[in-house]
């Protein structure tokens, strides 16, 4: 297994807390603290003989001064409880057709769900010790590749679409959505203009924290093209700029100050954040790629007085041009439900690192896809046909649904994608007629009535996106059909393994829509998978570990 140790883990106050997501204009940030059972201990003054005594118990220091000195009361931390934050709306349920025809949501291709969960199946979890609310089926099923079609001529996207029999419930069908956009290679990219956040505080210095993101990003620094300029901001007690717009080709520098870094002291990303806008800013390349890559453990104390006020300050600088990507470490304290939020504000990725073959996954296999936008505000709409479809339920995605009115609405932010980008749902639907079919005495009426060869009747569903290029204001829109010619009795190896992997989602987070799905069941489907892959075939062990340990 590639992670190697349990690292302890330690209590910090945090100011943003969980909300809805939708995009991100519908997510609010409110202030908490950390819980009464907290390793916290009485302030102490910021001495050397309080440091030294601190260290020797193995505490850090967050510093209360909001001065970027941070010079004067501190508070020590013994690592020793688990504070990571997670929040995940309700779980979608299904909807009848005849009631809500329409199902609205946004783009995501975040994967950091996937792998941290696997952090935790990999570090001995066992089944019942999953937060359930870490797991987001559409980041498990979207951090896999699928053979789907490449765009045709003009096209923003290729479509693929599919229906088979749902695995744990033979009287549901599956409908399967991908889209995919095409490849770029990172030499024929727009010029870059990047800027490194990294969070150098006391809660990174760890194996698995600031020594992965180093060897990662030495990495990413190894395979960039030569064009572009990288910048490097490092935050703690205060900030501090290591690297300003300098040229990609001048790797032994990059990678110097990469190796310079350390980590110790107190938290302050609210000056770290501001500076690397500022940085973004002055290297500005009109036409190419400005992005802020935040690297952090999720300990994010911004120091802002009221947290909405970053929010807003990573959608002005969105719309400015300058997105924001999220790379998230270690174990303990990781406030996955604050990345995640920052991460869709900036119209950007939020990926989970927890080892460096996952760091080069990110960095240097993806980075293409991370770095090119094709496609921003990124909306899909699937209207079901009560002729065909009883009801359905979207699986995951459950922070992105949005209002049916929004989808026309050039307004309400989507997702962003990048080159190469797939995105797969997946619907649960119900037929007309089943034994499991929910009939209503009034709205059928309109639906028994229809006449046999009305001509939608070898419909299913029509799926409608609307997307904006990457310096546009005004989106444009798309639709295509799924119909009988979709249908296939024992699916593609698309829909059967992407099943298996929403039904692993689904019982790790004890769904109540699991049915019949169990881990035997997956083991046993994976043995007919023929397209495997080193990612596919890790699935296949971490579920085999969980149903080991019962």
């Amino acid at each position: 297994m590639r992670r190697k140790m349990n690292v302890a883990s330690f209590v910090l106050s945090i100011i943003i807390a969980a909300g809805s997501v939708c995009g991100c204009g519908s997510s609010k940030m409110t202030e908490t603290t950390a819980s009464q059972d907290s390793a916290y201990e009485e302030p102490a003054y910021c001495t050397e003989e309080a440091t030294a005594e601190a260290a020797e118990d193995g505490g850090y220091y967050r510093y209360e001064s909001e001065a970027e000195e941070c010079t004067d009361v501190c508070d020590p931390y013994t690592p020793q409880y688990n504070t990571e934050s997670y929040e995940k709306p309700e779980e979608n349920g299904y909807n009848i057709v005849t009631a809500k025809p329409l199902s609205t949501f946004a783009a995501d291709v975040d994967t950091a769900s996937y792998s941290n969960v696997r952090r935790m199946i990999e570090d001995g979890y066992a089944l019942s010790e999953i937060n359930p609310d870490a797991v987001r089926p559409e980041e498990f099923i979207n951090y896999f590749k699928y053979k789907l079609n490449n765009p045709e001529g003009s096209d923003k996207f290729g479509i693929t679409t599919e229906i088979t029999t749902c695995p744990w419930n033979e009287e549901h069908q599956l409908m399967f959505v991908g889209m995919k956009t095409r490849d770029i290679d990172l030499t024929e990219a727009p010029d870059s203009n990047l800027v490194f956040l990294v969070d150098v505080s006391g809660s990174m210095d760890e194996p698995d924290k600031l020594p992965l993101l180093q060897k990662s990003l030495t990495e990413l620094v190894d395979s960039l093209p030569g064009k572009g300029k990288i910048s490097l901001v490092t935050y703690s007690g205060q900030e501090a700029v290591l690297l300003s717009g300098v040229s990609m080709k001048n790797k032994v520098k990059i990678k110097n100050a990469i190796d310079s870094m350390t980590a110790s002291g107190c938290t302050n990303g609210e000056a770290g954040i501001q500076k690397a806008y500022k940085i973004a800013e002055s290297n500005y390349i009109d036409g190419g790629i400005n992005r802020i890559i935040m690297c952090t453990d999720g300990d994010l104390n911004v120091g802002v007085s009221n947290p909405d006020d970053l929010e807003k300050l990573i959608e002005e600088k969105r719309n400015n041009g300058i997105f924001l990507s999220v790379l998230g470490f270690g174990e303990g304290n990781l406030k996955d439900d604050n990345l995640e939020r920052l991460a869709d504000c900036g119209n950007g990725n939020y990926s989970y690192i927890d080892s460096l073959f996952e760091g080069k996954k990110v960095l240097v296999d993806e980075m293409g896809s991370t770095l090119v936008t094709v496609a921003k505000d990124v909306k899909l709409q699937v209207e079901f046909n009560p002729v065909r479809v009883n009801s359905y339920r979207l699986i995951g995605y459950e922070n992105r649904i949005m209002n049916d009115t929004d989808f026309n609405d050039d307004t309400k932010d989507g997702g962003e994608i990048g080159a190469g980008h797939s995105v797969v749902a997946l619907y649960e639907i119900v037929p007309e007629g089943s034994r499991s079919a929910i009939n209503l005495k009034y709205q059928d009426e309109a639906t028994k009535a229809a006449p046999t060869d009305d001509k939608y009747s070898d419909e299913y569903a029509t799926v409608s996106v609307r997307y904006k290029e990457p310096e546009a204001d005004k989106s444009e829109l798309f639709s295509i059909i799924v119909g009988d010619k979709d249908y296939n009795e024992t699916g593609s190896e698309n829909i059967r393994f992407a099943s298996m992997v929403a039904e692993f989602a689904m019982i790790l987070s004890d769904s109540e829509y699991k049915g019949n799905a169990t881990l035997e069941d997956i083991m046993e489907g994976y043995k007919q998978v023929e397209d495997r892959d080193e990612y596919r075939e890790e699935f296949n062990q971490l579920v085999r570990m969980v149903a080991k340990r019962g």
